[in-house]
């Protein structure tokens, strides 16, 4: 999608702090950190949210929980990480991309307000 931004990271068109990257997923440091560690995890396939999900690409989001853990341990999260994703306005979605935050580095509030 051309006017995406996370599409136009995949594609090199923005410059971003890669930490993982392989044929279907991405994962870059997030410019505004909300913890010691907060690295996006987003599928090069654009999909706009959750909502998007089928049986058709299903098999990626599998993937990325799989590398999800990957990341976590070369990050040094030992004693635990957070992964959160966002869907819609109401779920505060501000990037139509389907992303996970990886957060950790410290003991994480228990509330989400």
């Amino acid at each position: 999608m051309s006017d995406c931004l996370f599409c136009k990271i995949v594609a090199g068109d923005i410059p971003s702090s890669k930490v993982y990257e392989d044929e279907s997923v991405y994962a870059f440091r997030d410019i505004n950190p909300m913890a010691p560690v907060h690295i996006l995890v987003i599928p090069k396939l654009h999909l706009e949210s959750v909502n998007a999900v089928n049986t058709a690409n299903s098999a990626v989001l599998s993937h990325i929980f799989e590398v999800i853990p990957q990341i976590a341990k070369s990050e040094g999260l030992e004693n635990g990480y957070r992964v959160i994703t966002n869907c819609g306005e109401d779920g505060c979605q501000s990037v139509k991309h389907l992303h996970f935050h990886l957060l950790g580095g410290k003991k994480l509030s228990e509330s989400l307000d």
